[in-house]
């Protein structure tokens, strides 16, 4: 295994820059995932990685040997696409042993690491089927199985679920990352999907508009976002966000325009007045007889939950709850937020405001 070093990169195709100078250190064995929106600039970076893209400027580092100018082929990674680009009128055996018979590796190392990825993955049974034999979910597994008997140093995989249904992309995201504690292997996964990202990443790079906007660990992340993007992207629900500012005379308290006033347990200091935004987190605002009225649009029993889509003070927001309740729309309810859990973001800016 190796790491992985990205250093000022850049990327243009012609005079439009799309990747603006990102620097991201990856450690050997570790899983970090790059997420953000469509066109956010993450599978450019990834194919900048694998080679697939040139660099406009900046290096990239692997294990410890600049490859800006190596062929893919010499850089010794392998890549797991989302269309699975199996080959149809191989077997799956012959599929997951290409790569090691152009590099005309002998019979019997063939027949050991097929053997040896078809048994990680289960594929034991389907080593002689075709991949019109095979469910969504086998065809990613044998895609991955052509990626583990390279035995590279880097794993590579570019939205790998995203045509599966939903039930099947919950029960790869758990095998790929049983796969890669059993491998220990370092892997930079792309996705655009934010839960995939919490609950597989070891570190979790959000990017935006070709820029590194916050990297952490997941719950870093969740927990003190650097701003409002990343405070919007990561988690679902998302994030509440309103507008207002800070009153810190007397009782600490956030005020909006519309004069409904939300508790603060710690404000910034000399913020009186300030113009600000206010995130709360679904599952942070509780009801409370002297809350703030809202008034309930939707109601969304989740079976595990119950998330109510609310305006307050003209503005929407939604509240999750676990206890079971039955709100109709159109009915008002008395919410505030849990003040240990409000986070504070510059209206101008949308950076972090730190108490």
């Amino acid at each position: 295994m190796a790491s992985v070093d990205i250093v000022s990169v850049r990327k243009a195709f012609g005079t439009t820059e799309v990747i603006h100078g990102v620097n991201i250190d990856i450690a050997d064995g570790q899983f970090v995932v790059l997420v953000g929106p469509s066109g956010c600039g993450k599978s450019t970076l990834l194919r900048m990685l694998a080679g697939l893209e040139s660099i406009t400027d900046g290096e990239i580092a692997i294990d410890g040997k600049v490859v800006n100018l190596v062929p893919p082929k010499e850089r010794d990674i392998a890549m797991v696409f989302q269309n699975y680009a199996l080959y149809p009128h191989m077997s799956v055996f012959d599929n997951m042993a290409f790569s090691l018979k152009l590099r005309g590796a002998a019979k019997d190392e063939i027949d050991r690491r097929v053997q040896e990825a078809a048994g990680i993955l289960d594929l034991g049974p389907y080593l002689q089927r075709y991949p019109r034999q095979l469910s969504g979910g086998q065809r990613q597994r044998v895609a991955m199985g052509r990626a583990i008997v390279r035995d590279p140093k880097v794993f590579l995989f570019d939205e790998p679920l995203s045509n599966l249904d939903a039930k099947l992309r919950v029960a790869m995201r758990t095998e790929i990352r049983a796969l890669h504690q059993r491998l220990k292997s370092t892997t930079v996964y792309v996705t655009h999907d934010q839960i995939e990202a919490m609950t597989m990443a070891d570190k979790i790079v959000v990017m935006h508009d070709g820029r590194v906007e916050q990297i952490g660990e997941p719950l870093e992340l969740y927990d003190r976002p650097d701003n409002l993007f990343v405070a919007g992207f990561i988690g679902s629900p998302a994030m509440n966000f309103l507008n207002g500012r800070i009153e810190s005379e007397g009782t600490p308290r956030f005020v909006t325009a519309g004069g409904v006033s939300l508790p603060l347990s710690a404000p910034p200091a000399g913020a009186n007045g300030r113009p600000v935004v206010l995130g709360v987190r679904p599952e942070h605002l509780q009801l409370a007889a002297d809350g703030a009225p809202a008034e309930v649009v939707v109601v969304e029993p989740t079976g595990s939950e119950t998330q109510v889509v609310a305006t307050l003070d003209g503005q929407e927001v939604i509240a999750a709850f676990r206890e079971r309740h039955r709100f109709r729309p159109g009915e008002e309810i008395r919410i505030t937020p849990m003040p240990d859990h409000v986070h504070l973001f510059d209206a101008d800016s949308g950076q972090r405001l730190v108490s």
